[in-house]
């Protein structure tokens, strides 16, 4: 059973969250809800970045979320802005009932506990199948939200910075590697070609982090949305990737190109004109999955080694099992595939036993 803090306690130990329980104090009556002698908030969750969420101790509050995102770090009248376009296109996305960007602080309501991540663990391939269809039929309503102008766009530039988070924090950072001149221009050549492939693709919403802890189970209906703060206008398979390509889950490959299969049929059922036939489109996909897989093991290196945050070190591997599938699967990236093997994957390995 989790412990909960007295409020001289909190302020003590965390100024922020005493500061978002008396806010959360103040919403709840704004709103109505009867609160007991005693309120308190307790730990929902949290993620990756430095938000934090809450809810209130007491049954008839329990449905809310109360969000610490301090603003110094983190920007909620982004996740204002996209809620509010999520929502009009008819998403399900938690409700915004109050929010104070200044402060860093919101009221949502709550999606409950069950995350995709649980059904794919729990659940029969039946239920997994329906829940991933709603998924699917969620994401091309996203993609169909516009105009796009308002959103920043995810350019060669931004590709280019994520993808460099790869050497830096992962290669040379966690495992400690020395790149020579050769090393370096083979990433700078890879970089360029998964830019190429990337900026190819027709443009869309994307929300950037589309996977199974960031859709909730709510019913069985479509998925409730999370953790969309950092949306973008980028490229159209970006968001399937990180749903079919799971760093935190592996579907068996010939699963992965069928559904991948079905979406493009569906959009071309939808009259969506994705520029290029089905092998082009599952290219894309491939190659969007390394240019995520390369930002996401220098971020989980980097959660690791500045941010504390050490269990995304268990994440790594299969995210370098994918860049090294797509590797296997298109002849133009055998070399890296090579290096890999040859200099990274026994480093990586050395770096895990010593954990």
């Amino acid at each position: 059973m989790k412990s909960i803090d007295t409020p001289t306690q909190q302020i003590d130990r965390d100024p922020r969250r005493a500061a978002l329980g008396l806010w959360a104090q103040a919403a709840l009556i704004k709103a109505g809800v009867p609160l007991p002698q005693g309120y308190q908030l307790e730990s929902a969750s949290d993620d990756a970045s430095f938000r934090r969420y809450f809810r209130a101790t007491n049954a008839a509050a329990d449905t809310y979320i109360f969000v610490d995102a301090p603003p110094d770090k983190e920007d909620s009248q982004a996740f204002v802005d996209m809620q509010g376009l999520l929502f009009a296109a008819g998403l399900r996305v938690p409700v915004l009932y109050q929010a104070d960007p200044s402060l860093g602080f919101m009221m949502l309501s709550d999606f409950g506990h069950q995350l995709y991540l649980d059904l794919l663990q729990t659940a029969a391939p039946s239920m997994v199948e329906h829940h991933y269809q709603s998924a699917f039929s969620s994401l091309r309503l996203m993609q169909q939200i516009a105009p796009l102008d308002t959103l920043p766009v995810f350019d060669g530039q931004r590709l280019a910075t994520e993808m460099n988070l790869f050497p830096e924090w992962f290669l040379m950072t966690y495992l400690q590697l020395n790149l020579d001149s050769d090393d370096q221009a083979l990433l700078e050549s890879l970089n360029t070609s998964l830019i190429s492939a990337a900026q190819q693709q027709p443009v869309v919403f994307v929300h950037r982090d589309y996977h199974c802890r960031n859709l909730m189970v709510i019913d069985d209906g479509p998925p409730g949305i999370i953790d969309f703060q950092d949306a973008v206008a980028g490229p159209v398979t970006y968001d399937l990737v990180s749903l079919l390509k799971d760093c935190y889950h592996c579907f068996p490959r010939p699963q992965v190109v069928s559904w991948v299969q079905g979406f493009y049929e569906q959009l071309q059922r939808d009259g969506v004109d994705v520029g290029t036939d089905a092998a082009g489109f599952l290219r894309w996909f491939d190659l969007m999955g390394m240019q995520r897989h390369l930002k996401c093991a220098g971020i989980f290196a980097r959660l690791a080694l500045r941010d504390g945050k050490e269990r995304y070190l268990e994440d790594i591997p299969l995210v370098m099992a994918y860049i090294l599938e797509v590797c296997a699967l298109y002849p133009e990236f055998a070399e890296v595939g090579a290096w890999l093997e040859r200099q990274v994957m026994p480093a990586l390995h050395a770096a895990r036993v010593t954990l």
